[in-house]
C-alpha cells in the first residue's frame, strides 16, 4: 500500500521567468508586438518537442482597413525542448484575415496530428475554434479546417484559446469563453463586436469552460469550470492555458487580470482540481508569478513533463513592452 503524507503533498516547483531561454522574439519592439500564445507537444514516438506559437503586431489603420493583431502562426521542432527550428507556418489569410491566437497541438489515439486553433470569424467578428489534421505536422493544411465551436454554438460572445488533453480515452478541451451579459442595453450590445475582440471591450469577461469528446471532433459542452472572482486581482479574466497532471491533482495555470485595462497584459495564476470540473484557486491574493519588466505580464504558460523535468513555455513582457516566448526547465 502506498501511503501519502497529506501534510505537504505535491507542492509544485515553479520557474524564474527572467532566467528562461528565448525561443521566439516578437516581430517588432514595443507594446503590442508579441510572440507567444504557445501550445506544446512532446511526441514519445520520435523523441521530439513540437511547439506552436503566434506572432502579433499592434493594431493600426491603413487605407481605412485595420492591420495588425495576430497575423501568423508557426510550429517548431526540437530534440531538447530548448533549441528549435521552424517546420510549419501559416498566415491569417487562411482563417479570415482578422486575427489568430492560441492553439493546442496533440497526437491522437490513432497516431495523427491535430492543431486546434482559435481565430476571429469574419462572418460575425467573434472568436471561434477549428481543427486541422494530418499524418505529419508539416502536412497540416489550414485550407482543410474542421469546425469545432463557434460562439453561437455555445450561446456565448467568444470562444478561443483551446487546450486539449487526452484522458482515459476521451478528449477534453479547455477553452476561454466570453459569456453573454444579462440585460445588456442595446447601445453596448451593438458595440460588442465592432472591434472583433469582445474580450477587450469590458462588456463581458474572460471565463474558462470545458468540453468532452470521444473522437476529438464532436464535443459536448460541459460548462464553466473557472470564472473571475469579485474584488480580486483576477476579477476580469481567469483563462486556463495549460494543465499539469500529478495524480491525483490537476494543476491549472491561468491568465488573470483585474479589469479590462489589463487585457493583453495578464498575469499568472494557479488553481488545482481533482476532477477537472471543480477548481480551487491557489493564487488567492495575487498572481503566483510575474515578469520583472514593463507591464509585468506573464501569460499563456504551457507546461509538459519530459525526461523527469518540467518544461515551462511562457509569453512574458520584456523591458521595451513587447512580449517574448521563453522556456524554463526545472527539476520537479
Amino acid at each position: 500500500m502506498d501511503l501519502i503524507n497529506l501534510k505537504s503533498y505535491r507542492t509544485l516547483k515553479l520557474f524564474e521567468p527572467e532566467k528562461g531561454t528565448v525561443v521566439a522574439t516578437p516581430p517588432g519592439r514595443g507594446p503590442g508586438y508579441w510572440a507567444g500564445a504557445s501550445g506544446v507537444l512532446y511526441d514519445e514516438d520520435d523523441g521530439k518537442f513540437y511547439l506552436y506559437y503566434r506572432l502579433r503586431r499592434p493594431r493600426f489603420i491603413e487605407n481605412g482597413k485595420e492591420i495588425g493583431r495576430g497575423y501568423e502562426c508557426v510550429i517548431l521542432e526540437s530534440k531538447d525542448g530548448i533549441n528549435f527550428k521552424t517546420i510549419w507556418r501559416a498566415d491569417k489569410s487562411y482563417f479570415g484575415g482578422i486575427s489568430l491566437e492560441k492553439a493546442s497541438l496533440i497526437k491522437t489515439l490513432d497516431g495523427r496530428y491535430r492543431l486546434y486553433i482559435s481565430y476571429v470569424d469574419p462572418e460575425d467578428n467573434r472568436w471561434r475554434i477549428d481543427m486541422i489534421e494530418a499524418d505529419r505536422i508539416e502536412n497540416l493544411d489550414p485550407a482543410k479546417k474542421t469546425k469545432i465551436f463557434t460562439s453561437s454554438d455555445l450561446g456565448v460572445e467568444g470562444v478561443k484559446d483551446p487546450e486539449v488533453i487526452i484522458l482515459g480515452g476521451l478528449y477534453y478541451m479547455i477553452v476561454s469563453y466570453a459569456p453573454s451579459p444579462v440585460d445588456l442595453n442595446p447601445v453596448l450590445k451593438s458595440k460588442m463586436h465592432e472591434t472583433a475582440d469582445v474580450y477587450n471591450t469590458g462588456i463581458t469577461k474572460s471565463c474558462t469552460g470545458l468540453a468532452v469528446s470521444r473522437d476529438g471532433v464532436n464535443f459536448k459542452w460541459l460548462g464553466d469550470i473557472l470564472s473571475p472572482r469579485e474584488d480580486s486581482w483576477d476579477a476580469y479574466a481567469t483563462r486556463i492555458t495549460s494543465i499539469l497532471y500529478s495524480p491525483p491533482v490537476f494543476y491549472a495555470f491561468y491568465d488573470g487580470s483585474r479589469d479590462v485595462s489589463e487585457n493583453y497584459e495578464e498575469k499568472l495564476g494557479l488553481a488545482i482540481s481533482l476532477n477537472l470540473r471543480d477548481f480551487e484557486i491557489v493564487s488567492m491574493d495575487k498572481p503566483i508569478l510575474l515578469s520583472p519588466y514593463s507591464s509585468r505580464s506573464l501569460r499563456y504558460v504551457g507546461v509538459i513533463p519530459v525526461f523527469g523535468r518540467l518544461y515551462y513555455y511562457y509569453e512574458m513582457a520584456v523591458a521595451d513592452g513587447s512580449h517574448e516566448l521563453r522556456v524554463s526547465v526545472v527539476e520537479p
